[in-house]
């Protein structure tokens, strides 16, 4: 079995990858493998911050490695919070103040069009590989649902009548924005392995 590291110590992303990658990789965790970095996001996209984890943990460890970055993009906030969507509202992870501030800011607007996006890459065998994966959908006036993280009490993809916080994990993982990023990177794993 081929060993992994994702870059993140998030619980929540960790489990929506591994429902996807399943028995094929041990998918390791930052404190997996001893890094208690915080690795600096500074990337102006989200391929940029990707890769900068990528390369880091690479770079540092030698170890088969991948980094992702997700946000949110609202076109009619030119597609902020963008890179930008984690620390939206001024603190890292503080997800009910990046919320306000998106209704806030949408509160007049009709156009509540929105995506999210993730890019994933991928160092294998010391070669980058970059995936990516997005899910359409609409800003919610007010939050629904009590299950995900981040903006996702206000999301509601396209074809849904209910948000990503109303959906189960094996709901969410069909269609979400990470889901369909992981089901190409896991794609090309299985042609390398």
């Amino acid at each position: 079995m081929h060993k992994l590291v994702f870059a993140t110590n998030n619980a929540h992303k960790i489990e929506e990858v591994a429902a996807k990658t399943g028995n094929d990789f041990t998918l390791l965790s930052l404190d997996d493998i001893g890094c208690n970095a915080d690795i600096a996001e500074t990337g102006a996209t989200f391929a940029e911050n990707a890769s900068i984890k990528s390369h880091f943990i690479f770079n540092h460890y030698k170890l088969n490695c991948f980094g992702d970055d997700s946000g949110l993009e609202i076109d009619a906030l030119n597609n902020e919070p963008g890179v930008y969507s984690a620390r939206y509202a001024g603190t890292h992870g503080n997800h009910d103040a990046n919320i306000d501030k998106v209704l806030h800011k949408l509160k007049a607007s009709f156009n509540r069009h929105a995506r999210f996006r993730t890019v994933i890459s991928l160092i294998w065998n010391g070669k980058e590989h970059l995936f990516d994966g997005t899910v359409e959908g609409v800003i919610r006036h007010q939050r629904s649902g009590f299950k995900g993280f981040g903006y996702d009490s206000i999301f509601q993809p396209d074809g849904y009548n209910i948000t990503f916080a109303e959906m189960s994990m094996q709901q969410k993982n069909a269609i979400s924005h990470r889901a369909r990023a992981v089901e190409k990177m896991v794609a090309f794993l299985k042609t390398v392995k």
